[in-house]
């Protein structure tokens, strides 16, 4: 049992308990007033381990914290200050209202009975890569709500971090700048988090699954929504004169290409997504999520939509379909290269902590892709969950210690001698 592990367990299930789920589509910023019951427990706590500058946004629901820089140590003082952001909030995927985590110690590879009563199943063969934590210790849910490790898992790595360092004062750090934001998981992306506030001229955010994986690029990311004006009239006395709103949406999603969806495409490879649709004869609306990492082919992406559109509307008269294009986000990768240290800094510290630092192209998008474009580039650490946004989300309790020995490294920290 490692120096950490008893922190970051105990954290992770505190928080997980917490119901901070946002929603779609709200309007607001937090969609949900539930996430500040996180945020005033974290406020609570960075002022209980000596943090400073501890504020909470009450408009925002944004925690800010500073750790100084250790005393009278010459070079911990001139170095350039860091920063840490993690997301409060959980996916709205399912339910994460009464979770119950619970600690399976020293995996043996087999299925996992997570729910008697209901006896509800993990079962090895439908998850692979449970293999790759056996002997080691699982959080896990009873089977009926998600865990909330994405993004909690981070939370209890970032606060055990800044706890330790608070505590160890004579070991040499750099100025710590810590951030816990809302509404990640429905779009938020950091949009109010007050840079000047924040204080750090970079920063890393902890978010996705594989140990030991960081990102530096993203997809290029927007939503599309469609709106289509329909005429309905009784089917007896349809003909000329009827225009079916629900047929023209099944035709625009014909049009899309069959083999570029989420479920045919990995790696660099991007997709159109069609997230909902509504549709009666009188009226219907799509919305789509439209990704691609190359930012020619995306903008390519994006023409082909507005030109499905205007071929519908020469079929069906002018203005019965509509799209609305909006930016979620870009590829951070177009700005980061200008950042060589940072990453290497991250596979520095990575390496240090006895793993094999692995890049991939994130598929999604993180904080820090909207952050690196308003001026704070940001890399993104993996935090180690697995199974985010559903039943069957877990966390290995040595995948927060390792990240909790990672962080400490990116701030110069130098560990005790209890840390292998």
């Amino acid at each position: 049992m490692g120096m950490f592990y008893e922190e970051v367990r105990d954290r992770l299930i505190r928080y997980a308990r917490i119901n901070t789920q946002s929603a779609h589509f709200q309007g607001t910023w937090p969609t949900t007033a539930r996430q500040f019951d996180l945020a005033r427990l974290l406020e609570k706590e960075l002022n209980e381990i000596g943090a400073s500058d501890v504020y909470l946004d009450e408009e925002s629901c944004i925690v800010y914290a500073k750790i100084p820089p250790t005393p009278n140590i010459e070079a911990a003082a001139k170095a350039r200050p860091v920063g840490f952001i993690a997301h409060i909030d959980t996916a709205p995927d399912a339910s994460g209202e009464n979770v119950k985590p619970w600690v399976l110690e020293n995996y043996d590879g087999s299925d996992i009975l997570l729910n008697p009563e209901k006896k509800i199943l993990m079962r090895a063969s439908e998850f692979p890569y449970l293999s790759r934590y056996i002997g080691q210790d699982l959080i896990l849910t009873d089977g009926t709500t998600l865990l909330g490790g994405d993004d909690k898992a981070s939370i209890a790595a970032i606060m055990t971090m800044a706890a330790y360092t608070c505590a160890h004062p004579e070991i040499p750090h750099c100025p710590v700048s810590i951030a816990f934001t809302p509404d990640e998981e429905v779009g938020g992306l950091a949009h109010m988090l007050d840079l000047e506030r924040f204080g750090a001229p970079v920063a890393y955010t902890l978010d996705g699954d594989h140990l030991g994986y960081y990102e530096d690029e993203t997809f290029n990311a927007s939503e599309a929504r469609i709106r289509i004006r329909g005429r309905s009239v009784h089917t007896g006395t349809a003909k000329g004169v009827m225009v079916n709103a629900a047929d023209i949406a099944s035709e625009f999603m014909q049009m899309l290409p069959p083999r570029e969806k989420p479920q045919y495409t990995e790696g660099r490879e991007g997709f159109y997504h069609v997230v909902s649709c509504s549709a009666t004869c009188e009226g219907a609306e799509l919305y789509l999520i439209v990704r691609d990492f190359d930012r020619n082919a995306f903008e390519a992406r994006e023409a082909f939509l507005t030109d499905c559109v205007k071929r519908l509307n020469s079929l069906y008269g002018p203005d019965t379909v509509t799209i609305e294009i909006e930016e979620q986000y870009r590829n951070m990768k177009d700005v980061l290269i200008d950042y060589p240290e940072l990453v290497a800094d991250l596979r520095q510290a990575i390496s240090d902590a006895g793993l094999t630092p692995v890049c991939e192209p994130f598929r999604g998008g993180t904080d820090g892709a909207t952050l690196t474009f308003r001026g704070l580039p940001c890399p993104n650490l993996s935090a180690g969950y697995e199974n985010a946004h559903g039943r069957f989300e877990f966390v290995p309790i040595q995948s927060m210690e390792k990240n909790v020995e990672i962080l400490l490294r990116l701030c110069g920290g130098h560990l005790t001698s209890g840390v292998k």
